[in-house]
């Protein structure tokens, strides 16, 4: 990922802040449930979308969907993704673009199944003219958003076991994560960072959920109390000392080389408690910022880190 420019960020973020503000469809498959993915008939129908056989051919330009395609094992059927997807490394990156998708150059991969996350300049309508069958997946609001996406994917690529599988595996493994929680009396607060500009989340943002899940309070909810930034608001250096978090997570360690030096530099930041008590913790921007199975891994990172601090 490219370092960004703190307007490029800040354009990135407001697609990102109105993908996530907008609710996700809710989707049915026409798949029986149960049975093996051998066995999984055709035609299925996901929302208004009906394939007549497999698609051999897919096209992802949403590096949440490449995830879940290789995750239920449709990644043989993948021909193409954008260029942002780079998980799994095996996936066939392209120079097709996600923010910008051309319906010329999707099409010039002969695709026989196109999935994106947003319907930048009405790509959808373009790709059906060309009658290229789309599936768009917006960002998931909720976990329960992800499982859905995952569960059609399932089904439109002939791989609805596979699917369930993947989405118990995160229940499973969520569910063991937070079983045990140490009882505290003071909730840990924690400031996200989503890029130098000081850009964060609210608890009401898919990310601000999982923090949720691991039992931390948000710093960042006064400031989009009414939602008006999206759940994506810009803090001020004041306003993170005066609030003092407990922990602060880095999602912005690849695009824009944050590090826990570097937190520790900022002008004023030498009182907060997360500086004073080495609690700056370094994500990876890519998990940090995806809707796939990997965000047991997020999850797992805010359990692991805040579990080192005493109930």
């Amino acid at each position: 990922m490219s370092r960004r420019t703190p307007r490029l960020f800040a354009a990135a973020l407001a697609v990102a802040a109105l993908a996530l503000g907008a609710c996700a469809e809710k989707t049915s498959t026409d798949t029986p449930a149960g049975g093996s993915s051998a066995a999984a008939a055709f035609p299925v129908t996901v929302g208004k979308l009906t394939l007549e056989k497999r698609p051999e051919k897919i096209v992802s330009l949403s590096p949440s969907a490449t995830e879940m395609l290789f995750a239920i094992g449709a990644g043989k059927q993948v021909t193409a993704v954008d260029d942002n997807s780079n998980y799994p490394a095996e996936a066939p990156k392209s120079d097709l673009s996600g923010f910008q998708p051309n319906a010329e150059a999707i099409a010039g991969k002969s695709p026989d199944l196109v999935v994106l996350s947003n319907d930048t300049n009405k790509i959808v309508d373009q790709l059906t003219t060309l009658k290229i069958p789309v599936l768009l997946t917006p960002a998931a609001t909720t976990l329960d958003d992800s499982y859905q996406q995952i569960t059609d994917l399932g089904a439109l690529t002939g791989h609805p076991a596979e699917a369930a599988d993947v989405t118990k595996k995160m229940k499973d493994d969520i569910a063991a994560l937070t079983k045990d929680l140490p009882q505290r009396a003071k909730k840990l607060t924690y400031y996200h960072e989503l890029g130098p500009e000081l850009y964060s989340v609210t608890s009401k943002t898919f990310i601000g959920s999982i923090y949720t899940l691991a039992g931390l309070e948000n710093i960042a909810d006064p400031s989009d109390a009414d939602g008006k930034n999206g759940g994506y608001p810009q803090l001020s250096q004041e306003v993170i000392v005066k609030a003092n978090p407990d922990f602060v997570f880095l999602a912005d360690t690849k695009c824009c080389k944050q590090n826990a030096d570097t937190v520790k530099a900022r002008s004023g930041w030498a009182g907060v408690t997360a500086v004073k008590n080495n609690q700056i913790v370094a994500l990876d921007d890519d998990i940090a910022s995806r809707w796939g199975p990997r965000v047991v891994d997020l999850l797992r990172a805010i359990v692991d880190a805040t579990a080192k601090v005493p109930a």
